[in-house]
């Protein structure tokens, strides 16, 4: 696999509530953590995750940004490419988020199926059929 620096990719950055303690949804639903840097009360700073190979960072609210929650909303949806739509989607529910759409193959070619995940982000997991 090339490395991450050798070409143009986006990570998005999920935002979390401040004093956010634990993030081990996402290391349950698969994702690998590369680091986490904790405050000193020990809430979530900034952590990175990949999942095969996709960077996506968690980060606690800062510059008058809102997350999901206090937003009251949905603030973008996460769009994740996989070879298994299924067994991810299964992954996420099993690590307690909550399905939005079940997968299911649509005409435009992509099969997909939408999850929300403890903290509010919405992620539509596909693939091209």
């Amino acid at each position: 696999m090339a490395s991450i620096n050798n070409f143009t990719h986006f990570a998005p950055e999920l935002h979390i509530p401040n004093g956010t303690l634990n993030i081990d949804f996402y290391t349950e639903f698969g994702a690998t953590q590369h680091f986490c840097f904790r405050n000193e009360d020990g809430s979530i700073h900034v952590a990175e995750f990949e999942i095969d190979g996709a960077i996506f960072h968690v980060h606690e609210t800062m510059h008058g940004a809102l997350e999901p929650i206090s937003a009251k909303g949905v603030t973008t949806v996460i769009g994740l490419f996989v070879p298994d739509v299924e067994e991810i989607m299964e992954k996420a529910l099993q690590a307690g988020a909550i399905l939005i759409n079940a997968t299911t193959d649509h005409d435009y070619g992509y099969r997909q199926g939408m999850f929300k995940d403890p903290f509010g982000h919405f992620w539509q997991i596909q693939k091209k059929i």
